[in-house]
């Protein structure tokens, strides 16, 4: 049952859409516009770098909070679960996103809220993260290749550290049958994310993906 409040949890916080009500407050929907996304990379075609900004922070920091709840409500009951606790609630908050209800399920893609969960965990993940989405997005200009890189190079270093049991808590490593479950989590969040990407895949296979640069005029 915890893992469900985890992802009830996580969901609420999710479905904050920073980017939908920034957008209101401009005046327009941010999911009429550009790429229809209600998302980081959108805003900040639409609105620009300092609204972009914005929003990649605020939905960073909503998966960010709630992770920081389960630890501090969830992880001290279940001590064996920690980082599990910690992947379940950040996958509530990453559906929020995805997928909120007062917007008709018509959300953003759930890349900032995944930075959100890798920063709430140990900083060898958060190292590998940044190195993986800003060192493809800087080379490529390719957010959507970046975001995709990120969640394979996350799920290949789940695996490796939980197997070397370096995934510990207070010391104490994760029981292997948690560690199986967090990859079966981590394995779906990533299909997920590839799924949200499909047309950016297809036209990345076709050389048609839209660059996005931060300091320069991007197209809409």
């Amino acid at each position: 049952m915890v893992r469900v409040y985890c992802v009830l949890l996580g969901y609420v916080f999710g479905m904050i859409q920073t980017s939908y009500f920034l957008g209101k407050a401009k005046g327009i929907d941010i999911r009429t516009k550009g790429s229809g996304n209600a998302g980081t990379t959108n805003t900040l075609r639409v609105l620009g770098p300092k609204a972009g900004l914005f929003v990649l922070a605020c939905d960073i920091l909503k998966t960010m909070i709630a992770c920081f709840i389960t630890k501090q409500v969830f992880v001290p009951q279940y001590p064996e679960m920690s980082y599990l606790l910690v992947m379940y609630t950040a996958a509530g908050a990453i559906l929020g996103h995805n997928f909120p209800f007062y917007l008709k399920f018509k959300g953003g893609k759930g890349i900032a809220a995944t930075a959100g969960l890798i920063l709430s965990l140990p900083l060898s993940f958060i190292i590998v993260g940044n190195i993986a989405f800003f060192g493809t997005w800087l080379t490529t200009k390719f957010v959507s290749l970046g975001s995709l890189l990120v969640y394979v190079c996350f799920f290949i270093q789940l695996v490796i550290e939980g197997q070397l049991g370096m995934i510990q808590y207070k010391g104490v490593a994760m029981p292997n049958n948690y560690l199986y479950e967090m990859y079966v989590v981590c394995f779906c969040l990533a299909a997920l994310a590839f799924f949200m990407h499909r047309k950016n895949i297809v036209r990345l296979l076709k050389g048609e993906e839209r660059k996005t640069y931060l300091l320069h005029k991007n197209q809409q």
